[in-house]
């Protein structure tokens, strides 16, 4: 038996140029390291490009591959197969939640689309009994998430994503936590995942309370435990900002966020009309004036929290001297970052290292030694 793969294709100019324009910018916002990164499996993500260079559109190709992982789902073994299901089911799920990166309205289809990435998560966490479902009431509406917890704990943290990459896209980092000795909720912020395509809760200028309940859920369940904050691409913004209104963070990391959101110039194209839907609006003034209230640089009554910044040397969205400016406006002494000479946006291709750098470093800082991590 031959199990057959469309098998890596060499993406020339000449190749792409005569691919749809959906497509072509499927291929050049979604490397294979930013695929991976979002829990997509390696091979899926070869398979995947390659598909869609030999004509298939994203959509369609990401989910063809994510029915082929439920197939072997239902084929596992009865008995022996709990780690089989457990594996194709997060891989299922990954490329469903890949196969509406490029859908910029909520539109009934995209709804259900992720609403099944969810569930198929949801079914692996069961099995594999290591993660938990969480919903949080708010005033603005529900925010959902995944309670990744840690055998004996000594702090907790907040894990949120940015535009497009959201809770259960980046679990690498919870899970990177939860074995270090931290509770970590990967958050479904508003405008994000599940809190938005399922409960309808968007970004307003009201959106700080709802992080703070997410902040007191993780209170009340440990009282008195030290808790951290991560946040990654536009997510950093958010977390620099929480984390010097709320005594209650004892540490941020902002993984790839910058000073002013928004100014993000409508020029961007699909990344400006992404922005415009996390506030749930079409009236793209609306929704800057939503944007406006992130402000991670302010002061605020938590001033001093230590920060970590991670960058990425070749990140195509976020310059080095915006990352600068960042680190130097902070209202923090205590704070530094780490560069990653040639990291993507996020850092994806050292996903592994920054992982482990952010990690070690937050678990330093909320139960350890106060020390700087080592850059090297």
């Amino acid at each position: 038996m031959t199990r057959e793969f469309a098998a890596r294709r060499a993406e020339s100019d000449d190749v792409v140029s005569t691919l749809s324009i959906e497509s072509q910018a499927a291929l050049r916002q979604f490397s294979i390291e930013r695929t991976v990164g979002y829990g997509v499996d390696y091979a899926d993500a070869v398979e995947l490009r390659a598909r869609v260079l030999d004509g298939q559109d994203w959509r369609s190709a990401a989910t063809a591959l994510a029915d082929a992982c439920l197939h072997r789902v239902h084929v596992a073994p009865h008995v022996a197969g709990g780690p089989t299901r457990i594996a194709y089911l997060r891989r299922a799920s990954a490329l469903l939640r890949m196969s509406q990166m490029m859908m910029l309205s909520d539109t009934a289809e995209r709804r259900a689309i992720f609403a099944k990435a969810a569930e198929l998560y949801a079914h692996a966490a069961e099995l594999a009994r290591d993660r938990e479902r969480v919903r949080i009431a708010t005033e603005q509406g529900v925010l959902a998430g995944w309670l990744i917890p840690a055998v004996g704990a000594v702090a907790s943290a907040v894990v949120i994503g940015g535009v497009e990459g959201w809770a259960m896209d980046f679990d690498s980092i919870g899970e990177a936590l939860a074995a270090r000795g931290i509770d970590a909720l990967m958050l479904d912020a508003p405008g994000q995942g599940e809190t938005r395509l399922r409960h309808g809760h968007h970004l307003s200028p009201h959106w700080r309370q709802a992080y703070g309940r997410a902040i007191d859920f993780l209170d009340e369940s440990a009282p008195g435990r030290p808790i951290g904050i991560i946040g990654n691409s536009m997510g950093g913004s958010f977390a620099m900002a929480v984390a010097v209104d709320d005594r209650r963070i004892g540490a941020c990391c902002d993984n790839g966020g910058i000073i002013a959101p928004w100014m993000v110039p409508p020029s961007i194209g699909t990344f400006f009309s992404k922005m415009v839907a996390f506030c749930g609006t079409e009236d793209a003034g609306q929704a800057v004036e939503s944007w406006k209230s992130v402000t991670p640089a302010a002061d605020g009554p938590n001033a001093g929290y230590p920060l970590l910044i991670v960058q990425g040397g070749a990140d195509p969205l976020v310059s080095m001297e915006l990352a600068e400016a960042l680190l130097h406006q902070a209202p923090t002494g205590d704070k530094q970052m780490v560069v990653f000479s040639d990291g993507q946006h996020c850092v994806y291709n050292h996903q592994h290292d920054r992982d482990a750098l952010i990690a070690d470093w937050l678990r330093a800082r909320l139960h350890g030694p106060a020390t700087a991590v080592d850059p090297r």
